[in-house]
């Protein structure tokens, strides 16, 4: 995933004090530069934090070895916006189905935004809804152009990840 101009990805971790199993380590350039996640009960218990306590903790001297960030220009073309949910396997993760999708859209796709994540399908399967968004630099792009688009990205979600279009 990239925000910030910075390339960054987002796994599961185990690391203290954190709860194992409900730990994520953000990694820059292959460094991890933050946690968070659900604090472990026995430090929730020593010191009498409330149940299920949540933490999030940023290694700073990463942020000092970071470039300056430009800001991107704003396109002055109208963004056709697309929502798509997919039904995967609840081994499959929001990152992979992200990755195939943003490869299938093609070059027009400006951004990509995971929205929601629903986990009561059953059958060990999961909806993640993604919202993406479309903007040429030159035009206005038609209804069929974002179609085409979309149906690309799933496709490529499909394939890469055994993904189904969830339909209700």
């Amino acid at each position: 995933m990239q925000l910030c101009n910075l390339e960054w990805t987002i796994k599961r971790s185990e690391f203290a004090p954190w709860h194992p199993g409900r730990c994520a380590e953000l990694i820059v350039d292959g460094k991890a530069v933050a946690h968070a996640g659900e604090i472990h009960p026995r430090i929730i218990a020593k010191y009498g934090l409330p149940e299920r306590s949540v933490a999030f903790a940023v290694g700073l001297s990463a942020l000092a070895e970071s470039e300056i960030v430009r800001p991107t220009r704003v396109g002055t073309m109208p963004a056709a916006v697309q929502d798509v949910a997919l039904i995967v396997d609840q081994s499959v993760t929001a990152l992979d189905v992200e990755k195939a999708l943003r490869n299938g859209a093609g070059d027009l796709l400006e951004s990509i935004t995971l929205f929601d994540r629903y986990d009561k399908i059953g059958d060990g399967k999961i909806s993640l809804a993604f919202t993406l968004t479309f903007r040429a630099p030159d035009r206005t792009l038609t209804g069929a152009e974002v179609s085409t688009m979309r149906e690309a990205a799933v496709v490529a979600a499909e394939k890469a990840t055994g993904a189904v279009l969830r339909t209700a």
